[in-house]
């Protein structure tokens, strides 16, 4: 098991994703792939090596996904566009100094056409509904430079109703928290400079209990540990200022035992198969744990934080200080 992060194999890992399309796999996951590409960026972001990936096949992608009739990105060309693809493209753009090539008016217009009168927002015409899609709305129209445009009490009005008794949050009213609903939820809010409706006790004790007896934390009670809440919770709680209410050292030994040794990336537990999923919030989560050698992450947009603070939308959180590496 590997003690430190293997930043030059993850590199190579995230590089080879794209030379897989002879894999049914690489089809399989059609729908999420400019997530995928939004998680890769990221992570090599963090870990410093921005440039693994050619930047202007990256942006040309992106736009070959652009949905005409809707005026927002789907996850792959000739996808339907959705908020979530939409938001990974915008964010990709920008970490690609590359959002000039948008009509931001007419995403903007998509992403408000979303909201639901209760406030909730879809995810695209269809009508699915979720906090999470609320999030990355409110995070689009923020990065856009457009949250003036939002419909901010009627917005923050849904998420209070999907408060529960324990602090969290859920999916929609009435769900049960869980710790990917408490960041969306959280997040919006910070965004929204209305973190006042949050529980911070409550709900930091609820986040803290996450941790597990191995270091890893889990989603909700009595469910197994999970790489990518380490971003999940850990982002909440840096919203929050509690991010010392975990065990650091514990959750960062458990997330380094969850990568591939050989192949590079990280799984969502030690010795399964990884992914660029768990590999992109094992990094985030390392990176809010001040990881030597990593760049500082924004818990609140997820992308690295000196974009996010050019951009002049930093918000009050506070990750743990950056260690110095250990000598060898």
């Amino acid at each position: 098991m590997a003690d430190h992060l293997l930043v030059p194999l993850h590199v190579q890992y995230i590089q080879n994703l794209g030379k897989s399309q002879d894999d049914l796999v690489y089809h399989l996951t059609a729908h999420l792939r400019m997530n995928a590409i939004y998680w890769g960026l990221t992570a090599l972001c963090v870990m410093g090596h921005k440039d693994a990936l050619d930047r202007q096949e990256m942006i040309d992608y992106v736009m070959s996904c652009w949905d005409d009739e809707a005026g927002a990105f789907g996850a792959h060309p000739d996808h339907d566009a959705h908020i979530l693809s939409t938001l990974s493209a915008i964010q990709i753009l920008i970490m690609q100094d590359a959002l000039d090539r948008v009509d931001i008016d007419r995403v903007v217009k998509f992403i408000l056409s979303l909201q639901q009168p209760s406030g909730v927002f879809a995810g695209d015409q269809f009508g699915e509904v979720d906090t999470r899609f609320l999030f990355c709305s409110v995070n689009a129209l923020s990065l856009l430079g457009r949250i003036s445009e939002l419909d901010v009490d009627k917005t923050v009005g849904y998420i209070i109703q999907c408060q529960n008794f324990d602090g969290g949050f859920g999916s929609s009213i009435g769900a049960e928290s869980h710790a990917a609903q408490v960041f969306v939820c959280v997040g919006a809010l910070a965004i929204l400079d209305r973190l006042d409706i949050v529980d911070v006790p409550t709900l930091s004790w609820w986040l803290a209990e996450r941790q597990l007896p191995n270091g890893g934390l889990n989603g909700r009670p009595e469910k197994l540990e999970d790489v990518c809440y380490s971003f999940w919770v850990l982002s909440a709680l840096s919203i929050l200022n509690k991010i010392h209410w975990i065990d650091a050292d514990k959750l960062t030994s458990f997330i380094l035992s969850a990568q591939d040794p050989e192949n590079g990336g990280i799984a969502d537990r030690p010795g399964d198969m990884p992914d660029v999923f768990h590999t992109q919030f094992g990094v985030a989560g390392l990176s809010i744990l001040g990881y030597p050698g990593l760049a500082d992450l924004d818990p609140v947009y997820c992308m690295p934080a000196d974009v996010i603070e050019r951009m002049g939308l930093r918000k009050g959180w506070k990750n743990l200080e950056r260690r110095a590496a250990k000598s060898t």
